[in-house]
């Protein structure tokens, strides 16, 4: 279906009452089952999910259909709502939905999850379902599809500042392919929503080039009418606020905040199923509940085309190249290859305002239209790429290492939950940053990303496995970090002089590299300090002493093969790094070892604060992290120990 004629017929009209008061009740029986949930919320938005869902180009039996329409729910608290709809409409089974809510084990969870039919985006975190949206919107318009996104959002959740980011988004790239409904029903948990945060919805969404609906959310000839005009309206993004009322259908639950996260008791519901005129049925759902058949759904994953990967530039070892301008260089090379021409794979490249920094001009020249420039909106960032990743599209965001993954941590963790196709590239890690000082010196995301359990991070050594790193990242499906530096690094070289990633080096996720090999220890590096290992290394053979330096540069997944070698876990083993000591590669060994059971005389050196301001060679010393500083410290170890 679509939104095609002017209006609801009579037969319409009057299937949708009979719809709205069953879904109140379903929404009543499910959270009175489960004892807990959101039902107030629920039947005051419930009206406008059943006329999205009834007329959007959706199809129940076939819910990953490519033409679909995408709609967002970014008030995920209210899924008794959407269960209802969505089973009422044939999705699945809305008995499943009454009886397995919110039990340990049910797909049916509290908030709604992209597993459900029906669902494109795991949401909970109030404010980020319109950037999700945004992302489904501009991925349409990459792959050049006639389908429409809605979001249907909360009325609290405007006072977000991630929704202004994402307004914006949407009105600079002219996304009029994106409607949102706002469920105004002036109720949040603590009391009246205007009185809570004033918030100017409507003088807001009008400012930022949107144009405003006002209607009643409960009169679905209203509803229907605006998404039409919405639909139907090329020049700008739509805002339909619908004015709602919280509990509605329900005399004693009608404009009582109280009923936002509290469900009804038994008797409660009983008396409330009999206003409605619904069947008293709770027994049974009880029952069922007890059972615990639950219903297995699997959605896909639309995976990104690989059609071509483009070859690398193997730099000498007598150049000295940031890694950050090697991976911009490569991503222009992706966008020659595939963007060329109509059969190459999809790419998108999300910035803010960083771009000379982290080398996307070249890229931004080339192909304009792959390129979005967001400005300072970190937080719509991250969830607009995560989303538009989803949907077979390779997507780039590239930031400052503090901003793209320290002040953006929980829109990761929402892309994770999604499990989501992004690219990540930080720049400006370690104290490599050097003048910049505390604020910029990015020390702590090791420590942050490892509590994402899908993101994996990639911390090359040089421009020359730093290009290989791209091409893999690009090439495999899930959400890769790669972390880049800003200074000019030596191109690694092996014993013989050559370089060490040379052109025939191919990048595996979790390999160790031997850099250099000896007998008297190891010392483990990553970055800016695997260079700087290979000074100390130099720095110990005066001394006659030799020892093994690794790169890691896939600190979450170890190379257990070289790591557990008894070649390295006899003799003592000294980590290098210029992050956090407490958070960083250190803190993985250790676990890494004293999980395996394997004893380790380990050593760590690392910083202990953040670091001040200052050339990055001046700060490596002030904090004894330099390479003479640290062969000394383990000349006096390896000594002692003699």
């Amino acid at each position: 279906m679509s939104f095609v004629n002017p209006q609801l017929t009579a037969e319409e009209l009057q299937e949708f009452k009979v719809l709205g008061r069953l879904v109140r009740g379903d929404i009543l029986k499910m959270t009175t089952v489960a004892r807990s949930g959101h039902p107030g919320g629920s039947m005051s938005s419930c009206d406008l999910y059943l006329v999205v869902w009834k007329f959007a180009q959706v199809r129940p039996d076939e819910p990953d259909w490519d033409g679909r329409d995408r709609i967002v729910v970014s008030h995920g608290h209210t899924s008794p709502g959407v269960y209802a709809v969505l089973g009422r409409l044939g999705f699945f089974d809305v008995d499943d939905a009454i009886a397995y809510f919110r039990k340990a084990g049910s797909p049916f969870e509290g908030h709604v999850e992209r597993e459900i039919p029906g669902v494109e985006w795991t949401t909970g975190n109030l404010g980020q379902g319109l950037s999700a949206g945004v992302g489904f919107a501009l991925a349409s318009k990459i792959l050049k599809r006639d389908n429409h996104v809605f979001v249907i959002m909360s009325d609290a959740e405007q006072a977000k500042g991630q929704v202004a980011e994402s307004r914006r988004i949407a009105k600079k790239y002219e996304l009029n392919n994106i409607t949102i409904l706002i469920d105004y029903n002036n109720k949040q948990i603590s009391g009246n929503v205007q009185e809570v945060m004033p918030v100017n919805i409507k003088q807001n969404y009008e400012s930022d080039g949107w144009k405003v609906i006002e209607i009643n959310g409960h009169d679905y000839s209203q509803i229907y009418r605006a998404i039409r005009e919405a639909v139907e309206n090329v020049d700008s993004p739509v805002c339909i606020l619908a004015h709602t009322i919280m509990g509605k259908g329900v005399s004693f639950m009608e404009n009582v905040e109280a009923y936002h996260g509290k469900p009804l008791s038994k008797e409660e519901c009983r008396r409330a199923l009999m206003e409605l005129g619904i069947e008293d049925d709770l027994d049974f759902y009880i029952e069922k509940r007890n059972k615990a058949a639950f219903p297995v759904f699997k959605r896909n994953l639309v995976h990104h085309p690989i059609v071509s990967i483009p070859k690398t530039v193997v730099h000498s070892v007598d150049e000295e190249v940031a890694t950050r301008v090697a991976v911009g260089n490569q991503l222009t090379r992706w966008g020659r290859a595939n963007l060329s021409s109509d059969k190459g794979s999809p790419i998108a490249v999300f910035d803010c305002d960083l771009a000379e920094s982290l080398r996307f001009l070249e890229f931004k020249k080339e192909f304009a239209s792959n390129f979005f420039e967001n400005g300072v909106q970190e937080h719509s960032t991250a969830t607009v790429a995560g989303a538009l990743s989803i949907n077979g599209i390779i997507s780039v965001f590239g930031d400052f290492g503090v901003f793209g993954v320290d002040e953006t941590y929980n829109q990761h963790r929402l892309n994770d939950i999604n499990y989501t196709n992004l690219k990540l590239l930080i720049s400006h890690i370690g104290i490599d940053v050097g003048e910049d000082g505390k604020t910029h010196h990015c020390i702590d995301y090791i420590g942050v990303l490892r509590n994402l359990f899908s993101y994996k991070l990639i911390i090359p050594a040089d421009a020359n496995q730093a290009q290989k790193a791209f091409n893999y990242i690009m090439s495999n499906y899930g959400n890769y970090v790669l972390a880049v530096g800003r200074s000019n690094w030596p191109i690694l070289a092996d014993i013989e002089g050559k370089p060490f990633f040379e052109e025939h080096y191919e990048f595996e996720y979790g390999s160790s590299d031997v850099l250099r090999r000896g007998d008297a220890g190891s010392i483990i590096a990553y970055g800016a300090t695997c260079y700087k290992a290979i000074e100390v290394y130099n720095y110990l053979t005066e001394y006659g002493i030799y020892v093994n330096v690794i790169n890691v540069s896939s600190p979450f997944y170890l190379d257990s093969g070289v790591l557990r070698s008894k070649y390295i876990v006899s003799k003592p083993i000294f980590v290098y790094e210029d992050h956090n000591i407490n958070t960083g590669l250190g803190a993985i060994l250790a676990d890494f070892y004293l999980s395996s059971k394997i004893p380790v005389e380990l050593y760590k050196f690392g910083l202990s604060g953040y670091a001040k301001s200052g050339a990055s060679e001046e700060l490596y010393g002030m904090y004894n992290l330099a390479p003479e500083s640290v062969g000394r410290d383990i000349f006096d170890i390896l000594s002692g120990r003699e």
